[in-house]
């Protein structure tokens, strides 16, 4: 049996950011992939934000991993090349019950330790979004957009280059433990089913992250994903040029998602989504129906967004932890030892501030202590 030190599952944005990260300590690092190519689910579809860190609790996962990833992730843009904009965000509040709804969340950002935001009214809004109508805004001036596709690629090329492996159309059907590692099965699309030990295997695996951990005898309630999917609206090309930062409303109660949002790109197009759904099974088809429930969000806040103005876009799916009103939920970074499976990392429920935190959760995994004593 072929064997290897650490065996990531899953190329998306977080298995390839842990794969370069692990592959500067250690040479014998392989990615597996069931599809033919890097990042095609969660990764691929999102609006290529890179979040400030405003919304979940204190010292939460998210949160932590979003302020620190932020950071870690401009610098690390700058220094590739990889194309980006710092661009700023507005969060803004349209009537009086949305204005203390948006002062709560400010206070909230501020304790999760954001010193470069400003609570900004109408004449300074006018100042920055002429266009936009609003009674208030939290100014956020580290929020930005990447290429993500450009990020993957990069961490893709530097992992490769050190010497690590990626195997595409090869999908996991099986873990054994066995004494000092995992006999893992998978599925390639041209040789069949094989088998090959690795002393530590990471799970990276997106929106099957619960399926890889029940493959390894994890059948657990509270690692049960829920699918919620979102679809997005292209504006009329025309009309990203009349506004200069992304524009979000005060998000829902719950935040299971922040509301349908307005997201430049680097071409200077213009997107509207994602909203959010709850589905039982992956299915990135948009309802076409839907057109006038976005318009219907976003009229108020961006006046010259007409119905006609909108067409289907794409639409993506989040991988997340917790079902309709359960509450927040956090990024799941779980050495499995005390499972009695020493060697297993477990990362699950990675959704959104997801490719923000990526460089920051790739730390995280190769700080745990389980690697370096098994290594």
């Amino acid at each position: 049996m072929e064997k290897t030190e650490i065996t990531i599952v899953g190329a998306g944005v977080v298995g390839l950011a842990v794969a370069l990260e692990l592959s500067k300590e250690h040479k014998d690092v392989l990615v597996i992939e069931k599809n033919p190519y890097i990042g095609q689910e969660t990764s691929s579809r999102n609006s290529e934000v890179i979040h400030a860190g405003i919304y979940y609790p204190k010292n939460s996962l998210k949160t932590r991993t979003c302020i620190e990833g932020k950071h870690l992730l401009y610098e690390f843009l700058r220094q590739q090349k990889i194309p980006y904009k710092n661009i700023g965000k507005l969060i803004v509040a349209i009537n009086d019950n949305e204005v203390k709804d948006l002062e709560n969340l400010y206070q909230h950002a501020l304790g999760n330790g954001l010193v470069d935001l400003r609570f900004i009214l109408e004449n300074e809004i006018r100042g920055l979004e002429p266009n936009i109508k609003a009674k208030a805004a939290i100014y956020s001036p580290s929020t930005g957009i990447l290429d993500a596709h450009k990020f993957m690629e990069n961490l893709v090329a530097q992992f490769t280059g050190s010497g690590g492996q990626i195997a595409y159309n090869t999908e996991l059907i099986g873990i054994d433990k066995e004494k000092d590692g995992f006999a893992v099965t998978v599925q390639d699309k041209r040789e069949g089913s094989f088998k090959f030990f690795t002393r530590v295997l990471i799970n990276c695996a997106g929106l099957n992250s619960d399926k890889v951990s029940a493959l390894a005898g994890l059948i657990k309630d509270e690692y049960k994903l829920k699918y919620c999917k979102g679809d997005y609206f292209r504006v009329r090309h025309s009309l990203g040029k009349l506004i200069n930062h992304l524009v979000y409303p005060v998000p829902k109660e719950d935040r299971a998602g922040l509301g349908i949002h307005a997201t430049l790109d680097l071409a200077g197009g213009l997107r509207l989504g994602p909203d959010d759904a709850y589905v039982e099974k992956l299915d990135y088809s948009i309802d076409e129906s839907k057109k006038k429930i976005f318009y219907e969000s976003v009229k108020q806040f961006l006046p010259f967004v007409k119905l006609d103005d909108l067409t289907p876009d794409t639409s993506g799916i989040r991988p997340k932890l917790q079902g309709p009103k359960e509450g927040f939920r956090d990024f799941m970074i779980k050495d499995e030892a005390d499972n009695g499976l020493c060697g297993l990392i477990n990362l699950i429920g990675i959704e959104s501030p997801g490719l923000t935190s990526a460089l920051s959760i790739a730390r995280i995994v190769s700080n745990l202590q389980s690697i370096s004593h098994i290594l």
